[in-house]
């Protein structure tokens, strides 16, 4: 079932794009923290992310503009202001269509199948780990924090992709060992400590400090 998330106010707009998306068959989610849009967006991994323009805290350009450092999913702007200069900015911003309010429910139905079509035949999920603001790109082994990226090697990679999916939980050495292993040559202990090194000090770039705590003679967890 693909996957809805609908950033707009407009708290009736919202419910009657939700109600109408669901009776086709797709999981909706409505945003309801305006600070916290990425966040939502990496919980629930979107098919496809329904933008409205005027929003609180950030407008949906900053949104849009946040979501494509991470994610190519495709983004559809939903707005009153519909002119030539908002519609060229949606694009510019990574916009992949946009759609003038008022618009008729059954139309914008058509095109979000429409655009999921075209954009899943060829490709899946969006592939993003989140933890506090964190974010993991799986398809380009790349990780982003308030706004900076980093690309990773791919131990590093793979080190922080076990993290954080144990997120708060010690990952114990000889299993990341076991790990980095299956996808490389063999790893000892003082490769993993290297690669541990190495991985903060990249984290650390983006302006990310202390993520990775060391557990003495046990193994490693984030923050």
């Amino acid at each position: 079932m693909y996957k809805i998330f609908v950033v707009e106010d407009d708290e009736v707009i919202a419910g009657a794009v939700k109600k109408h998306l669901e009776s086709w068959d797709y999981q909706v989610m409505c945003a309801s923290n305006f600070k916290g849009i990425l966040h939502d967006f990496a919980e629930f991994e979107p098919h496809l992310v329904l933008l409205d323009i005027k929003l609180p805290v950030h407008n949906g350009y900053y949104w849009c503009g946040e979501i494509r450092k991470v994610s190519k999913v495709p983004v559809v702007f939903l707005s009153s202001a519909s002119d030539n200069m908002n519609i060229v900015m949606a694009m510019n911003m990574g916009a992949d269509d946009f759609i003038a309010k008022p618009f008729d429910l059954d139309v914008l139905a058509a095109k979000v199948q429409a655009m999921l079509r075209r954009s899943y035949d060829f490709q899946g999920q969006t592939n993003i780990i989140e933890h506090n603001g964190v974010m993991l790109d799986l398809a380009e082994a790349a990780v982003v924090y308030n706004g900076n990226k980093t690309s990773l090697t791919k131990n590093e990679f793979k080190i922080l992709q076990v993290l954080m999916e144990n997120n708060g939980k010690v990952v114990n050495r000889d299993y990341l060992m076991e790990k980095l292993w299956e996808s490389d040559s063999y790893v000892d202990e003082n490769t993993l400590s290297v690669n541990v090194n190495r991985l903060r000090k990249k984290l650390e770039s983006i302006g990310l400090y202390e993520f990775i705590l060391t557990k003495k003679g046990i193994g490693y967890k984030t923050e």
